[in-house]
C-alpha cells in the first residue's frame, strides 16, 4: 500500500530549542523520500522518526542559510556508510554551489552512492517527472536566493458507475475502455469524469511573492513558513519572512486544504497564537502546527 505522509524532523528557524530541532522534514511518496531542508540534527531526527536513510531519493534545499542547511554533510555521508542501494539527487539553488560542494566534502569518507548534482536558476521550473508526481521549484524573496518546491501527481480519471450502467459497460469491458478510450462506440469521457491529482507544496524563507502563490495555488498538503506572529510583521518584511496571518491568507486565497505551519522563531513559546492568528486571518481547512516528530498524512484526494 502506497503512503503519502509527511514526516516533520525540525520546526525552529535560526536556532533551535529544547524542544524544536533545527529544520527537516520528509515527504514520503509511493515509495520515494524527499528530504527538505535538513539542518544541524536532521540525521539523528531521521533516526527517532523512523526514517532511514535508504529512504531517501532526493535532497531539496531551499536556501543555504545555516538552519535550512547544515545537516546535509551527515545526511550525505550517512547514505554513503549506508549503501543506499539508488541513487540519490540534490537540487539547492545554483548560486549556493559552493556551499553544497563544502557541504558535500566537508570531511574525508567514502563515496559509494551516486550522488547527483541538479541545481536550480532563475525563475525555476520542472526538476523532474516521475511515473507519479513531477517536481517543480519556485523562486522566492529572500535575503539569499531562495526556492521553494512543490510535487504535483498526473491528472487521473474516475469512473462513474450509473453511467457504465446505462452504457452496459461492465466486467474487462471497464478496464478495457481506460486502456483503449473506447468500447463498443462507448468513449472514455462519457463514464468518466477526471480526477485531480494530489499536490504538496513547500515553501520556506521568503517575503510576499508571486512565487509563493504559485507554488500554493490548489494544494493538498501545503507545509509553509510562519516565523513571526502578525504584530512583528515588519521584522518579518526586513528578513525576507512571513508571518502566521500571511501564510494562513495565501492558502485561503489558494484553495489549500491543509495547512502546516512551521519554522517558528525562538522568541515565541506558545504555539498556540500561531493557530489563532492564522484561524483571524481567514484560513478555514485543515490545520497543523508543526511539532517536531509529527506526521502528517497528505490529505486524501478530492
Amino acid at each position: 500500500m502506497s503512503v503519502r505522509e509527511l514526516v516533520v524532523l525540525g520546526t525552529a528557524s535560526q536556532v533551535p530549542t529544547r524542544h524544536r530541532n533545527h529544520n527537516g522534514y520528509v515527504l514520503l511518496w509511493d515509495g520515494e523520500g524527499l528530504l527538505f531542508d535538513p539542518g544541524e540534527g536532521t540525521q539523528r531526527q531521521m533516526l527517532r522518526a523512523g526514517v532511514a536513510a535508504h529512504d531517501l531519493n532526493r535532497l531539496c534545499v531551499t536556501h543555504f542559510h545555516g538552519d535550512h542547511s547544515l545537516g546535509l554533510a551527515g545526511v550525505i555521508q550517512r547514505i554513503n556508510l549506508d549503501q543506499v542501494p539508488h541513487p540519490v539527487t540534490a537540487h539547492y539553488p545554483a548560486s549556493g554551489q559552493r556551499f553544497f560542494d563544502r557541504l558535500r566534502y566537508a570531511t574525508a569518507y567514502r563515496e559509494t552512492v551516486k550522488l547527483s548534482q541538479e541545481p536550480v536558476s532563475g525563475p525555476g521550473g520542472v526538476l523532474a517527472a516521475a511515473p507519479s508526481y513531477t517536481l517543480d521549484a519556485r523562486r522566492l524573496s529572500h535575503p539569499v536566493e531562495s526556492y521553494g518546491y512543490r510535487l504535483v501527481e498526473p491528472d487521473g480519471r474516475r469512473m462513474l458507475p450509473a453511467l457504465l450502467a446505462e452504457r452496459g459497460i461492465s466486467g474487462p469491458d471497464v478496464g478495457r475502455l481506460q486502456r483503449e478510450g473506447v468500447v463498443g462506440g462507448v468513449m472514455l469521457d462519457e463514464v468518466s469524469e477526471v480526477r485531480p491529482g494530489q499536490r504538496f507544496a513547500f515553501v520556506m524563507d521568503t517575503r510576499l511573492c508571486d512565487g509563493v502563490y504559485e507554488l500554493a495555488e490548489g494544494c493538498d498538503l501545503l507545509v509553509i513558513e510562519s516565523t513571526f506572529l502578525d504584530e512583528d510583521e515588519g521584522l518579518a518584511v526586513e528578513h525576507g519572512h512571513l508571518t502566521a496571518g500571511q501564510a494562513a491568507r495565501v492558502a485561503a486565497e489558494s484553495g489549500v486544504r491543509h495547512l502546516v505551519l512551521t519554522h517558528f522563531s525562538q522568541r515565541y513559546s506558545d504555539p498556540t497564537v500561531f493557530e489563532q492568528q492564522a484561524r483571524a486571518a481567514g484560513f478555514e481547512g485543515e490545520l497543523t502546527v508543526a511539532r517536531d516528530l509529527m506526521r502528517v498524512p497528505v490529505p486524501k484526494r478530492r
